[in-house]
């Protein structure tokens, strides 16, 4: 049976190579996918490396955990899957209840936009943040 490992804190920029080859240093049949931001394509800090031994993947935990890779130490452990997770633990329960984790959300100030945009004009959906922002920016006063 395959195990999967969490692999954490690696460097903004990196060559997956060379992640890689510092996996087969301690076994072979390590496959790492790193997990990309969808809009940039670039590595969001962490991804997720297979491993078919349980053996192999207890001792690449223990060699490589905490070791520096790109000027970070990584962070290497077993990952839980989603399945084994129990509905009401898919929430991390260190972070505060927030009216949007309950199901109820605070009615927001909508902006519908229209067909046609300004050149310089702000984007619509966010012009009601924007407005506020503003306000607040305008309101405050600087101590000298």
């Amino acid at each position: 049976m395959s195990v999967r490992l969490y692999v954490g804190n690696l460097p903004n920029a990196f060559d997956v190579k060379e992640l890689e080859a510092l996996f087969n240093g301690v076994g072979e049949g390590i496959r790492f996918k790193p997990v990309n931001d969808r809009d940039t394509g670039v590595c969001r800090g962490f991804g997720f490396a297979n491993v078919d031994d349980p053996k192999l993947a207890e001792a690449l935990i223990a060699q490589l955990n905490g070791q520096a890779f790109g000027g970070q130490a990584l962070r290497i452990e077993i990952s839980e899957r989603r399945e084994s997770r129990h509905p009401s633990q898919g929430r991390d329960d260190r972070r505060p209840s927030t009216p949007a984790a309950n199901g109820s959300r605070k009615a927001a100030d909508k902006v519908v936009h229209a067909d046609t945009v300004e050149a310089n004009a702000p984007d619509p959906r966010w012009a009601g943040e924007l407005a506020k922002l503003k306000n607040l920016l305008a309101n405050q006063t600087v101590g000298v």
